[in-house]
């Protein structure tokens, strides 16, 4: 009953950017905190950065000043803008969603199938 549709990712040299985006859509009553996890290879699952929605952020000691999450609350969709990328940011990112569907009285968390960001040295 929701989709998180990710895109954005691709390959880059160190140095550059990029700018992931992921829409929410389905039977949507309403869409709490948004975020954005990544996998590398090898490595667990981590947050990356996270929304509310009243706009409030957090974000991963590793990000801090090079990443900037955002959101649209008309749109469902939350971005991520990844600047100065660097070799250690290659992995597969998530999007996350904290939703509560229509006739539902509590949220869940939904995830995005994943966008893969490769940073070349």
């Amino acid at each position: 009953q929701v989709q998180l549709v990710e895109s954005g990712g691709g390959l880059v040299q160190a140095g550059g950017s990029l700018r992931l985006s992921c829409a929410a859509s389905g039977s949507i009553l309403s869409v709490n905190t948004m975020g954005w996890h990544r996998r590398a290879p090898g490595k667990q699952r981590e947050l990356v950065a996270a929304i509310t929605s009243g706009g409030s952020t957090n974000y991963a000691d590793p990000v801090k000043g090079r990443f900037t999450i955002s959101r649209d609350n008309a749109k469902n969709t939350v971005y991520l803008q990844m600047n100065s990328l660097k070799p250690e940011d290659t992995a597969v990112y998530y999007c996350t969603a904290e939703i509560r569907i229509k006739y539902h009285f509590t949220s869940d968390d939904y995830w995005g199938q994943g966008t893969q960001v490769t940073v070349s040295s």
